[in-house]
């Protein structure tokens, strides 16, 4: 009896591991921009560029401090982008800089 609980727990923990799903890698296409210079561009560029490439914000249209902030907390909320609270003023500063509409 106790061999056959031994058995089934084995099994259970052997099935259990090959239905764990498969490691999946996700190779970005490569950018043909760079961030430009402009205020707070290393935050910029450690934040966007570990989900996206820099085409991703010169191929928007012109966006306000409002909305700039808004789409920030739209991959923060949305996307789960590990983006620091301090970090969302700089972020916009600099993609005001790049790509802002007053």
């Amino acid at each position: 009896m106790r061999i056959a609980v031994i058995m089934a727990s084995l099994a259970v923990a052997l099935l259990g591991a090959a239905a764990l799903p498969k490691k999946v890698e996700i190779q970005l296409p490569p950018s043909s921009i760079a961030f430009k210079p402009g205020p707070n561009q290393n935050v910029a560029q450690a934040n966007c560029l570990v989900c996206h490439n820099a085409d991703y914000v010169y191929f928007q249209p012109r966006l306000t401090t409002a909305q700039w902030t808004a789409e920030v907390n739209k991959m923060r909320a949305v996307y789960k982008a590990n983006i620091a609270d301090d970090d969302v003023p700089k972020i916009v500063e600099y993609l005001m800089s790049q790509n802002g509409k007053t």
